[in-house]
């Protein structure tokens, strides 16, 4: 593993998760029954983009238009930035955070975030607590069709970061984190502190588990020196 850059997920691992997701799902399951989608297809135990794509299909297959379909997505969206603002002006940094990005940062990597929050959430965020410029590349929700653990959210980081999936390593709390990172072979990093067990996040493709964003340095440098061992393993053996 060459680490150019650390790619962090936002809620329950930059900053505490305290979003009433469950009252979000409600609210947004109840407005798109309200459109027509069939109550049966839709659960509250499911993102509220996963309601999106099944949202989406069923419109579809009803003959309605992109701009009808295109509508109810943003219409949907916007209650999820009502619930997602609200928590922006109430949640915490975690500890360690600023001490450990000024670290990664001293370390010549390359910072990302790969969020499913909205652009004016996490603007707000990195600029309430002073860290916005600690970041390379911000990729929000608005700047991809489809978030975690979708590839193509992901991937958007890597490009703005110029990097190869390789080369960058991703930190998050959600099994939607690893499974993406899994998926395109980058080295996964699960943190307990959110909304997934430990069990859950190996489960669903983690590399390593840490408790506090403050283990990731020595991780990093761990790994590296593992990496610089292993190549050298192998070209005593290519040459013997």
């Amino acid at each position: 593993m060459t680490t150019k850059a650390v790619i962090f997920d936002l809620d329950g691992t930059i900053v505490a998760f305290n979003l009433d997701y469950m009252t979000l799902r409600s609210e947004v399951r109840s407005f798109l029954i309200r459109t027509g989608v069939p109550a049966s297809v839709l659960f509250v135990n499911e993102s509220i983009f996963d309601m999106l794509n099944k949202t989406e299909i069923f419109l579809k297959n009803s003959g309605k238009s992109t701009g009808t379909i295109e509508k109810v997505r943003n219409e949907a969206l916007a209650i999820a930035e009502r619930h997602e603002w609200e928590s922006a002006k109430t949640t915490s940094l975690l500890p360690s955070v600023v001490e450990t990005l000024k670290i990664l940062k001293e370390m010549s990597l390359k910072i990302g975030l790969c969020t499913v929050n909205s652009e004016k959430s996490t603007s707000y965020i990195l600029k309430r607590f002073g860290i916005a410029d600690f970041f390379d590349a911000v990729i929000p929700r608005n700047k991809v069709k489809h978030v975690k653990p979708s590839v193509e959210h992901l991937e958007a980081v890597l490009k703005a970061l110029k990097l190869s999936p390789k080369e960058a390593l991703l930190v998050g709390d959600a099994t939607r984190d690893m499974e993406c990172a899994r998926e395109l072979k980058v080295m996964a990093v699960g943190l307990s502190t959110g909304v997934s067990t430990q069990k859950e996040l190996m489960n669903a493709g983690a590399n390593y588990l840490v408790t506090s964003i403050a283990d990731l340095p020595s991780l990093i440098k761990t790994a590296k020196l593992v990496a610089k061992k292993n190549r050298k393993r192998q070209a005593n053996l290519t040459s013997s």
